[in-house]
């Protein structure tokens, strides 16, 4: 069995679109998924599979389940261990060890085709920085996150849905998913 990360987006966010994590654990587990294991509130969720099932077939399952017991369906990227390393081992920005929530890896449906990468440069500002490896835009903002011009439109510009992680939530649900 493949061990897997789960992020879900726009989940438990001001209010809206509740989705307690046990609840989604219990989702999973009812529809065969083992070992399943959540961190923080936000959606991120380590799990086996049964199944060899690619990505994309897992999130639209997951997203699925949550549709059928809630009534909406989040958006949902799924991970391999391998692509989760992979992710993490390709860091361009190893000062963020430092200061953890200063980056941020935006993970992105596919690799984009027509990033607009132009106008993500006008919108650095200070220290700011960001470097985009196929599915992965690595966003640094030592800063502050929240109040980055280029945080907020990075998604827009990148062409492609994305959802985000700060260095720490990513290399916590690495080292959950490799103990799986």
């Amino acid at each position: 069995m493949a061990a897997w990360t789960a992020l879900l987006r726009g989940i438990n966010v001001g209010g809206h679109r509740l989705l307690p994590m046990k609840e989604l654990i219990t989702l999973l587990e009812g529809a065969g998924f083992t070992k399943v294991r959540s961190y923080l509130q936000s959606g991120n969720i380590v799990f086996r599979s049964p199944r060899s099932t690619a990505a994309p077939a897992l999130g639209n399952r997951i997203g699925r389940l949550v549709k059928d017991a809630k009534g909406f369906e989040p958006a949902v990227w799924v991970l391999s261990l391998a692509e989760l390393s992979a992710a993490v081992a390709a860091n361009p920005f190893p000062e963020a060890d430092a200061d953890p929530k200063s980056l941020h890896l935006y993970f992105l449906s596919e690799s984009p085709a027509s990033a607009d990468v132009e106008d993500l440069h006008r919108l650095k500002r200070g220290k700011e920085s960001f470097k985009l490896k196929e599915r992965v835009f690595y966003l640094y903002t030592p800063g502050g996150f929240a109040g980055s011009k280029l945080a907020a439109q990075a998604e827009r510009l990148l062409g492609d849905s994305a959802t985000a992680r700060n260095w720490r939530t990513v290399n916590r649900l690495l080292e959950m998913a490799q103990d799986l």
